[in-house]
């Protein structure tokens, strides 16, 4: 007898025969695949673009004072949003500020200050993928979501990883920059958590319209933290070093990346797709390495190595397991 087969995605739903009775069912998540090779180039675009990012970060830190050149980017982000080329996420308002002041204001805010109290590009890349790592916990205490043995492992081995990178990172990171950039992740993770809790999908939409609530108060602690007399001297001179750093920063790190982003997951399970940004770090220690001159330590690579690794193993999801059910 003539079979069809129903599929959602990558996986089996249905087996039934031609006249609708279904004789076996099978359920289970949908199954990573590789991607086509140019959908890996897209995502290895988007890894070296978001790599790129730290170091323009650190051009435009050399005239600015980070809060305010954070405030910058994120008075510009919004844009496509208010002008209505980027719909609203679907998603309470409640929801859009908390993530705006924990995935925005709270990661770059504080990503700014590690990396402008002497954190290199390529180590405040690394250590912020620490991110991966505390959302794993933040959910399980939070959200009581148990973590797979999977998970687990590399939330172990990822934190393995951060201690030899703490503890290796060499004279030139000041202690008080590497906790500046862990609090980063930390906030980073936290804003994981508030969006994964209300089921909003995150990407371009997300990121668009929760800046609306970042730019004044990041100026607001500027002018606070950094006096009124820096922050009117650095508007007032602004050169394009900050303009080109807040330009790439805006234009190429969020709207482009993010946008193609967007479309890689729509096409692609979260698992096939989401391992690439691991690359970021990698991209920025090796500009950081070519085009500064920032040579990392020993203890900063093997530790490093070591915290992917734990990331990857986390972010890799186990493989489901399918048995037919009878209809």
């Amino acid at each position: 007898t003539p079979w069809v087969c129903k599929f959602d995605g990558w996986v089996l739903l249905e087996v039934c025969k031609c006249d609708g009775s279904v004789l076996v069912r099978h359920r289970g998540e949908r199954q990573s695949v590789p991607v086509t090779p140019r959908d890996a180039m897209l995502a290895a675009l988007v890894a070296t673009l978001w790599g790129l990012n730290f170091l323009a970060i650190d051009v435009g830190l050399r005239d600015c004072p980070p809060l305010l050149l954070a405030a910058l980017r994120f008075a510009v982000v919004p844009l496509p949003g208010l002008l209505g080329l980027v719909p609203r996420p679907a998603a309470p308002w409640r929801v859009i500020v908390l993530v705006g002041l924990t995935m925005s204001l709270g990661q770059f805010g504080l990503l700014y200050a590690s990396m402008a109290a002497g954190l290199s590009p390529g180590l405040a890349a690394l250590v912020l993928q620490a991110q991966v790592l505390f959302t794993v916990v933040i959910a399980a205490l939070a959200l009581r979501e148990r973590p797979s043995t999977r998970q687990s492992v590399g939330v172990l081995i990822g934190t393995l990883g951060l201690i030899v990178v703490g503890f290796g990172r060499g004279g030139a990171a000041p202690l008080v920059a590497f906790l500046l950039c862990l609090a980063a992740a930390f906030s980073w993770a936290t804003g994981n958590v508030i969006a994964r809790r209300a089921q909003v999908a995150g990407g371009l939409s997300l990121t668009v319209w929760s800046a609306l609530v970042v730019p004044i108060p990041l100026f607001a602690l500027s002018l606070l933290l950094d006096g009124p007399s820096t922050v009117l001297h650095a508007l007032s001179t602004l050169g394009w070093p900050t303009i080109g750093s807040t330009l790439y920063t805006v234009v190429l790190a969020s709207w482009v990346g993010y946008g193609i982003f967007n479309s890689l997951l729509s096409r692609w399970p979260s698992a096939a797709v989401v391992p690439w940004v691991l690359l970021a770090p990698v991209v920025a220690m090796l500009a950081s390495w070519l085009l500064l001159d920032t040579v990392p330590t020993p203890g900063t690579l093997i530790g490093g190595v070591i915290l992917l690794a734990g990331a990857l193993i986390a972010l890799t999801p186990s493989r489901a397991k399918t048995s037919p059910e009878p209809a």
